[in-house]
């Protein structure tokens, strides 16, 4: 009974006191933010066909449905052009800003707004990366995914040598900018609530944000122990650890579910299930690769079995994580040969993001430090010196958030 309840214990310990896979989470919003941010601006010039309210799917008929099935999407709010413009310049710009990791707490509430307004409109419009990036929207509001490799992890180190300094008299008192963003979106959800435009559903959602993060600041500027700070790092570290565990459940989900429905069908049975895509029109954007490609039957069909073996097996090889790591790599091979052979870069870079959930931490770290190495290079530290500033050495990311420094961080 005593190792029984060490171990619990262990368990509990392990899942509340630290936010884990914090570089995992970081390429997740990175990539998600990536690949919606560079799908918004490929099709900016065809926006108003895709999710304007002149495009074929008629703003009625998108008001039918979401009546129907329920769906959030504040495009509905209205039919103007100019609050369509607003919608998508929203998208764009909170993309771009989770993306870099400024505000990541706010910014992942805004993407995942922009992502399910545009997405909800128009549910046609899509090849199977938008649902991906649609479920990844929600996930990552529950993360911590700006503890390293981001503008808040940056501003939280510079606060805490700012604080050894004696520079700053109290943790998130010169917060400013949050105070503006926080009180600037309190007074659009209070105006959106009048309006009741939104759900009873979306209004505890929301609401219940925008009051977290007071809570956060609150707790971090006013209290005068360190329990109630401790009691809610528990909480997010918990809900952040959920939310990762679903978020790998769902990338082994879709290739468990895609690889076990191909095997039911008769050409992935025989083989000649790729050759068939190779000679559509809308999926050949390089016509001659295609056919050199369909022309070998042997490539054919080893690229067809191999498909569905890797995602048949991938669920299966988390036990083992050489296996694991090799297979990792040969779907995200697969899907970068689907980018540039079918033409769906998107798909594949939503499927690309969400592999790297799986990602081993030490590559990421290497991974991490060759891009300090490759901006040192570009932006030598001498160029970047402020007056007075003594030189330092490089710097490797803390793997942890500081929440007090910017309650909407």
């Amino acid at each position: 009974m005593n190792r029984i309840a060490v171990s619990i214990s262990r368990g509990i310990a392990r899942v509340t006191d630290a936010a884990l896979g914090p570089y995992q989470t970081a390429v997740i919003r990175i990539g998600f933010a990536a690949t919606w941010l560079l799908f918004l601006l490929r099709e900016f010039p065809h926006r108003q066909e895709m999710y304007g309210p002149d495009g074929p799917w008629k703003w009625d008929l998108a008001q039918r449905l979401v009546a129907d099935n329920h769906a959030f999407t504040i495009l509905m709010w209205s039919d103007s052009q100019v609050w369509f413009e607003t919608v998508y310049a929203l998208a764009v710009l909170s993309a771009l800003l989770l993306l870099v990791g400024w505000r990541t707490r706010t910014m992942s509430v805004l993407f995942m707004v922009g992502v399910l307004s545009l997405q909800n409109r128009s549910i046609f419009m899509g090849d199977g990366g938008d649902n991906v990036i649609h479920l990844m929207a929600i996930y990552l509001v529950f993360t911590r995914c700006g503890q390293v490799w981001s503008l808040d992890a940056r501003r939280a180190r510079l606060a805490r040598e700012a604080r050894a300094r004696g520079d700053l008299p109290r943790a998130g008192a010169q917060d400013r900018v949050g105070l503006v963003l926080w009180a600037a979106l309190g007074l659009l959800l209070a105006a959106a609530t009048g309006a009741g435009r939104l759900s009873p559903g979306w209004l505890m959602i929301f609401w219940g944000l925008w009051a977290v993060q007071a809570l956060w600041w609150a707790v971090g500027r006013l209290a005068r122990t360190a329990e109630p700070r401790i009691l809610l790092d528990v909480i997010a570290n918990a809900v952040h650890n959920a939310a990762l565990l679903v978020i790998m459940a769902e990338a082994c989900l879709i290739y468990a579910t895609a690889g076990w429905y191909k095997i039911q069908g008769s050409r992935w049975q025989d083989g000649t299930a790729v050759y068939y895509p190779l000679h559509l029109d809308y999926f050949s954007p390089w016509p001659a690769l295609s056919d050199l490609l369909a022309s070998h039957g042997t490539i054919v069909m080893l690229v067809t079995y191999g498909t569905v073996a890797v995602q048949v097996a991938f669920p299966f090889t988390l036990i083992n994580r050489r296996v694991k790591n090799v297979l990792l790599a040969a779907m995200m091979t697969e899907h970068a040969v689907i980018a540039v052979v079918l033409g769906l870069p998107f798909f594949s870079l939503a499927m690309i993001a969400a592999d790297a959930v799986f990602l081993p931490t030490s590559f990421l770290r290497r991974l991490g430090g060759w891009a300090a190495r490759a901006r040192g290079r570009l932006f030598p530290p001498g160029a970047r010196k402020l007056p007075g500033q003594r030189a330092q050495g490089p710097r490797t990311p803390e793997p942890a958030e500081d929440p007090n420094v910017g309650f909407t961080a």
